[in-house]
């Protein structure tokens, strides 16, 4: 039986763990009948889809990111277009895609994940001519992915104490919308695109999100005063924010977002600035990835 050859690309920064032990840990689970395991380390962003791409003249079968949802957006675009197996064990900060695929956080039972070797086709997403795979947006939630990637602290804690932070001053924007031809106008405190459900930590903006469905649902959050945030962040945590005033979902396969300037936008969480028109759409069964 022939070995597949297997790359790990490793972020050694993402999620503020160490990881250099890594590749020994992953040695020491990996199926050494099944595969034959490499190992990069990123130095800077952009590194992992350079590492990816050299990749493709190595004959690599699979290529694992080792990190968050940001290093994912950096490997599985080079994935696709190789035609080649996404890997993920998960060491980011919210981890979103992982724990939709049900990947788990655990290293060693993630590394068990990709010695079982279950795949499946899902879908991806492109925003003006830029991928990705969980979660895109714009408002405060790519205001505070924004601020977030500047700070050296990065955590679940730190995300939190600076969310509280930066929600005292933020305003909510107006957008003009066209989705799958059908036009809108929306004052929004946040519009996320979800592939998936959640942005991650099991923090749910689209409940009945599907990565196969070959829909993205744009989910609007709209004005709320302060003192009902918590009944949102509760929504989230059980699933319901379908259910809830406070937001509103509408899916679809191609959408226009106009906005008043050039601002802030997160594609998997992370920040870009782009111009006042964003352009939106689902590339159906786009991805192989390794899942549970």
């Amino acid at each position: 039986m022939l070995k597949a050859n297997i790359l790990f690309i490793i972020n050694p920064i993402s999620g503020g763990k160490d990881k250099y032990k890594l590749p020994s840990i992953i040695d020491s689970y990996l199926d050494k009948h099944k595969f034959n395991a490499n190992f990069s380390f990123t130095e800077y962003i952009g590194h992992a889809s350079e590492i990816a791409e050299e990749a493709a003249n190595k004959n690599f079968d699979i290529i694992v990111a080792v990190g968050g949802d940001g290093t994912v957006n950096e490997v599985a675009p080079i994935v696709m277009k190789l035609n080649k197996t996404l890997g993920i064990i998960p060491f980011g900060s919210g981890n979103g895609l992982a724990r939709f695929l049900k990947i788990p956080m655990d290293t060693k039972k993630a590394i068990q994940v990709i010695n079982a070797f279950n795949s499946q086709v899902i879908d991806a997403a492109k925003l003006n001519n830029r991928y990705f795979f969980n979660m895109a947006g714009m408002g405060f939630d790519a205001h505070v992915s924004s601020v977030f990637a500047g700070k050296k602290g990065r955590g679940l804690k730190g995300y939190i104490e600076m969310f509280l932070k930066e929600m005292n001053s933020y305003e909510p924007q107006n957008y003009q919308i066209e989705i799958d031809g059908k036009h809108l106008e929306r004052k929004a405190y946040v519009i996320s695109i979800a592939n998936s459900s959640q942005y991650g930590n099991n923090v749910h903006i689209s409940p009945k999100s599907s990565l196969t469905d070959g829909l993205l649902d744009l989910c609007i959050v709209k004005p709320f005063p302060l003192y009902k945030l918590p009944i949102l962040a509760y929504q989230m945590i059980r699933k319901t924010t379908d259910q809830h005033d406070m937001v509103e979902i509408i899916r679809g396969k191609k959408i226009k977002i106009t906005r008043i300037a050039e601002d802030s936008i997160h594609l998997d969480g992370e920040p870009f600035i782009m111009g006042e028109k964003i352009d939106i759409e689902v590339l159906p069964a786009a991805l192989t990835v390794i899942i549970k």
